[in-house]
């Protein structure tokens, strides 16, 4: 079976698709930063796992020796983490995915897939697909659109590059995120009975479960060259495109609770609905969950144990306290020592 190479691979999705890999008997490589712990210790007794702690903008060239492919998961991963420091991810999700890209093709890897977002739709009315135009609102879409448009120029028939926009993503993950809708809203419900709402709650989205996003990487590994390289594909189902209040009503009634809520945060700009036709045409792409599924599981992990909230589910409340302990540390170390 082919190498992989996954970098941010013990990430939210990272994690399930290096499980699922494995799996399916392919041999991994996963490069990350661990920012968020080991979640992937559960695998690590497997001989076909490697993994490297690292940073894709410091990339020692040897990590791709024998590699077929590259996955491309790492990044600054949303919105809000994203302009916590937008110089960062810019140097990050564009330059840094952008780096990662031109080492594969120098190092004679294969294949190249850059995990993007529909986020970069931005706002638009109407049903959006691949070939409309883009308008990113954020520094985290901006990037995401730089890094698509930089990889695609560097295929070619030797180095096949293919960008997965993916809608957003939900359900449960060994590398928990509670900030992100569904996930966010099951645990609203759990802890007070009542589901958060970014407001006003008539924008828009496209969501997908973490499987089968985790599913259509997989897909791209094993599709013929000629179908995927150049290509982009959304990454969902055209009947997950959900306004966020109807939406939250069914997260409610999926777990048998009045649907109770609370609004949050300013009033959500991006708004969009995403076709999904391409991806399903072109390869047969199909999902299997259901946000309902989904927020039943949350839940009952949350409800007997096996799933736990902390600073560490919220992505931009986990960076912000890293880089608070970084400063302290800073000023109270004497000669690079603490104690």
């Amino acid at each position: 079976m082919p190498k992989i190479l996954i970098t941010g691979g013990a990430g939210y999705i990272g994690s399930v698709l290096t499980e699922l890999l494995l799996d399916q008997g392919y041999s991994v490589i996963v490069l990350d930063r661990l920012f968020f712990g080991k979640t992937l210790d559960t695998l690590e007794d497997s001989h076909r796992l490697r993994i490297v702690k690292g940073d894709i903008r410091w990339v020692n060239s040897e990590i791709f020796n024998g590699v077929d492919a590259v996955l491309d998961l790492a990044a600054i991963s949303n919105d809000p983490a994203g302009e916590l420091d937008p110089e960062k991810t810019i140097d990050i999700n564009h330059k840094g995915r952008a780096g990662i890209a031109r080492l594969a093709k120098e190092n004679k890897v294969k294949r190249y897939i850059l995990a993007s977002s529909c986020s970069i739709y931005g706002f638009q009315e109407g049903t959006l697909n691949e070939n409309s135009a883009v308008n990113p609102l954020t520094t985290y879409a901006e990037a995401n659109y730089e890094a698509e448009k930089s990889v695609i120029a560097l295929g070619d028939e030797n180095f096949s590059v293919t960008v997965l926009r993916q809608a957003t993503v939900y359900g449960l993950s060994k590398r928990m995120r509670f900030d992100l809708a569904i996930n966010g809203m099951t645990l609203g419900i759990f802890k007070t009975g009542r589901i958060p709402i970014l407001r006003d709650g008539t924008q828009w989205r496209p969501m997908v479960h973490i499987k089968d996003t985790s599913r259509a990487f997989q897909l791209m590994l094993e599709s013929p060259t000629e179908k995927i390289n150049g290509q982009i594909f959304n990454v969902g189902s055209d009947d997950q495109n959900f306004q966020i209040l109807p939406m939250a009503r069914r997260i409610a009634e999926a777990n048998m609770v009045p649907f109770e809520y609370d609004w949050y945060g300013d009033p959500d700009h991006r708004s969009y609905r995403v076709s999904f036709d391409k991806i399903h045409s072109t390869l047969g792409y199909e999902t299997n969950n259901t946000v309902e599924q989904a927020s039943q599981e949350i839940f009952n992990g949350l409800r007997f144990g096996s799933l736990t909230d902390g600073p560490q589910t919220r992505t931009v409340d986990w960076y912000s306290q890293l880089l608070h302990w970084k400063s302290t540390l800073d000023e109270i170390e004497l000669n690079d020592v603490l104690l």
